[in-house]
């Protein structure tokens, strides 16, 4: 049961006669009876339904009836952003009049996608539109409730967040989250709840979350062959994705926890070329996301990629589930994974008071509390003006003597400027403190002495380790950051180089159609524009490669 809700405004797109007969094309016409389902809750993939004639609703089944979300009449069509990403359907549509539709498949509305730029827009520009009305009445599809400051309920509202899911997020210590639980029989120590259309979920995570809604990789949903997977989907994965994809590659974009990367805990990215004013990484991340989408890539997260094997011809993924994706080129964009501090209960405050991103999801309810930022580079000083920007007291704790060392002085002089703000230099922490929930530090100078000081959080971005374990016999170097094209010792070239008559092209590594962008490559610039223009470049080099392979095949059978 979810809690009732008010019925959001519903847009709707109009087409010109001539845009209308275009847009028929791509659909299946068949006759509709009054009452007739189009479709329902639990439906693994639904068709966007044109109405030729006749009209229809969009309704939310629940205990106490149906709630009518939208209606479309005649010349107009039912179909959001899950037509695109694939979700499980968690809404019924169906005929309030007798008429005459055309059903656009999954299939065919991405080769309308690709085909008619003008139908495109319209539609795109609907879904959107449509998708953000359903977030604005979040509860209609969607309800999340657990403890404001518990860790697995941080992980659920941050993969409900990148996904844009249509949600809405209840703290288990207000009145209607008691109800909520109540009606569903849930009890606090099940805590998070996800309730769906088609059930609920008791200790739900991100992945059983995404196996519900139908955005898990399954086999059978004729992927697990493809012409590109893309692992990582941060800033360089989501470019590598969207340039994949508008090019004709059939192409397949994995994540082990939700789009975004360390790119999503930016709170505002200023330096990013064609936003003067900026944007934040969450908004750069969702407009990414909606590209691929666009382009035809699919998109499966939280899927957890483990290990990867060559044949020659293809190269096989395998995930954590057992399952496999077979695939003529990987691009690897799994990034790093954060530095923690070597301190006592660390694991026990991290989603508790420990935070690796400044966004609003961490910051939701830390206004006019204290907060601490370790780190000197870029993101410590966006996240440290940011928390200010909220009435947080912040300290900036660094090891170094100089704050300008490593950060833009753009960012330097607003710091100084800030009243809100206090930096402190040639310092660590070096003890945490509290009960369930992070309350004070210790802070300690170059001369040995311990000060503690309050703190509702700790935001740490000390760095990160390059996540590349899965890629097996791939060359690295010491640190463990992948090795490419001209940076690869000729001693640590695979054998299948000699096969393939040729060297490795930019961004690929020491494996053939193997290719590695953005933080988890060595060299790479760390910077978000910089793993975007990786990650096209090296799409450029996928197609390049695929080239090259088919072309030696081709001599080989002569």
């Amino acid at each position: 049961m979810l809690p009732s809700e008010q019925v959001p405004t519903h847009t709707s797109a109009h087409f010109t006669p001539v845009q209308l007969q275009r847009l028929q094309r791509y659909g299946t016409a068949s006759d509709a009876l009054q009452g007739e389902i189009l479709y329902r809750p639990g439906d693994p993939t639904y068709d966007m339904i044109l109405l030729e004639s006749g009209s229809a609703e969009v309704v939310k089944d629940g205990d106490d009836g149906a709630t009518v979300i939208a209606t479309e009449a005649a010349g107009g069509f039912l179909g959001e952003m899950g037509l695109l990403s694939r979700q499980a359907v968690y809404l019924t549509g169906r005929m309030t009049s007798a008429g005459r539709i055309r059903r656009i498949d999954p299939v065919s509305l991405r080769r309308l996608m690709a085909e008619d730029a003008e139908l495109s827009e319209i539609l795109l520009t609907t879904f959107m539109a449509r998708r953000e009305e359903l977030k604005a009445s979040a509860a209609l599809s969607l309800v999340l409730v657990g403890v404001e400051r518990s860790a697995a309920s941080l992980a659920l509202k941050t993969f409900a967040a990148r996904l844009q899911l249509p949600h809405r997020w209840l703290d288990a210590d207000a009145d209607d989250a008691a109800q909520v639980m109540a009606a569903n029989g849930a009890s606090r120590d099940e805590l998070p709840v996800a309730v769906t259309s088609t059930g609920v979920l008791l200790r739900a995570t991100p992945g059983t979350l995404s196996e519900r809604l139908g955005l898990s990789f399954r086999l059978g949903q004729g992927s697990d062959e493809v012409d590109l997977v893309v692992v990582g989907a941060g800033p360089g994965g989501l470019a590598a994705a969207v340039y994949g994809a508008s090019e004709g590659l059939n192409t397949a974009l994995l994540d082990a926890v939700g789009p975004g990367g360390q790119a999503a805990a930016s709170s505002r990215i200023e330096n990013y070329l064609g936003f003067p004013n900026g944007l934040s990484g969450g908004d750069l991340i969702a407009r990414a996301q909606i590209q691929a989408l666009k382009f035809g890539a699919s998109i499966y997260s939280p899927c957890e990629v483990t290990g990867i094997d060559s044949d020659g011809e293809f190269h096989t993924v395998a995930l954590a589930d057992g399952s496999i994706i077979r695939a003529r080129a990987v691009i690897a964009a799994t990034g790093a994974r954060y530095r923690t501090l070597p301190l006592p209960r660390w694991a026990d405050f991290e989603g508790a008071g420990i935070y690796y991103a400044a966004t609003e999801i961490e910051t939701r309810r830390l206004a006019g509390l204290p907060a601490t930022v370790v780190g000197g580079a870029n993101s410590a000083g966006q996240a440290a003006i940011f928390l200010a920007s909220k009435g947080c007291a912040v300290e900036i704790v660094i090891r170094g003597a100089d704050i300008s060392a490593g950060m833009s002085s753009y960012l330097v002089d607003r710091i100084a400027a800030d009243p809100m703000i206090t930096v402190h230099t040639s310092t660590r922490v070096t003890a945490l403190h509290g009960a369930s929930f992070l309350t004070h530090l210790d802070f300690t100078d170059g001369s040995g002495a311990a000060v503690t000081h309050p703190a509702a959080a700790l935001f740490c971005f000390i760095g990160a380790i390059p996540a590349s374990e899965w890629l097996g016999e791939v060359a690295r170097d010491s640190s463990g950051f992948v090795l490419t094209d001209s940076s690869i010792p000729d001693d640590s070239l695979s054998e299948a180089w000699e096969a393939a008559n040729r060297r490795p092209l930019p961004f690929e590594t020491s494996i053939p159609r193997i290719f590695a962008v953005g933080d988890l490559r060595h060299g790479s610039m760390k910077r978000v524009a910089a793993a975007v223009g990786e990650g096209a470049s090296a799409v450029a080099s996928t197609h390049a490669a695929i080239a090259a392979e088919r072309i030696t095949d081709k001599d080989n059978d002569k």
